[in-house]
C-alpha cells in the first residue's frame, strides 16, 4: 500500500527569504556591501508576505526598501566614491605628505616656480605653482612622472 504523501506547496515569505539568503551568499563572493542592502529589501518582501500581503505590495515593499538601502550604503562613507587620482592619493603613492628641502626655486612663466632637490636618494624636479618659492622645507602634494608637486609646510 502507497501512500498518498501530499506536499505543501511553499510559502511566498520562504520564497522570499530564499531568495535573500542565496543574494548573501553572492554577497562573500563580491567584496561590496551592495547585494547586502539588496539582501534587505528581499527579506521586507518575506516580511510583507509573513503578515499576507498580496503580491503587488510584496513587491513594492522589496523594491523601496531595496532602494532605500542601497541609496542608504552609496551615501556613506563606505558607498562608492568614484575614481581618485592617484598622483594625489596617499594610499596608493607612499611619498604624499612627505617632506623634503627645496634650497633654491627658478621662477618661470605662468607663476610656476621649479627646482632640482635630492629625495629619497635621487635627485627630482620640484614644481610650486602659485606660490612665491623661497628655500626651506615642502610637503610633496602630487606626483607627476619625475617631477614633485610641492606646497609651503
Amino acid at each position: 500500500m502507497q501512500k498518498n504523501i501530499r506536499r505543501k506547496p511553499m510559502n511566498a515569505w520562504m520564497v522570499w527569504a530564499t531568495l535573500a539568503g542565496a543574494v548573501v551568499i553572492l554577497e562573500l563572493f563580491s567584496g561590496t556591501f551592495y547585494l547586502l542592502m539588496i539582501s534587505f529589501g528581499l527579506l521586507a518582501g518575506a516580511v510583507a508576505a509573513f503578515l499576507s500581503a498580496g503580491t503587488s505590495v510584496q513587491l513594492l515593499t522589496a523594491a523601496l526598501v531595496g532602494t532605500a538601502a542601497t541609496l542608504a550604503l552609496h551615501n556613506s562613507q563606505y558607498g562608492w566614491k568614484g575614481n581618485k587620482d592617484a598622483a594625489r592619493d596617499p594610499n596608493v603613492n607612499m611619498d604624499i605628505g612627505q617632506t623634503l628641502t627645496v634650497s633654491e626655486w627658478q621662477e618661470q612663466s605662468g607663476g610656476r616656480y621649479t627646482s632640482r632637490a635630492m629625495y629619497r636618494g635621487a635627485m627630482w624636479d620640484v614644481e610650486l605653482q602659485h606660490v612665491t618659492g623661497y628655500p626651506g622645507e615642502y610637503v610633496i602634494q602630487e606626483i607627476q612622472g619625475s617631477r614633485l608637486i610641492v606646497r609651503p609646510v
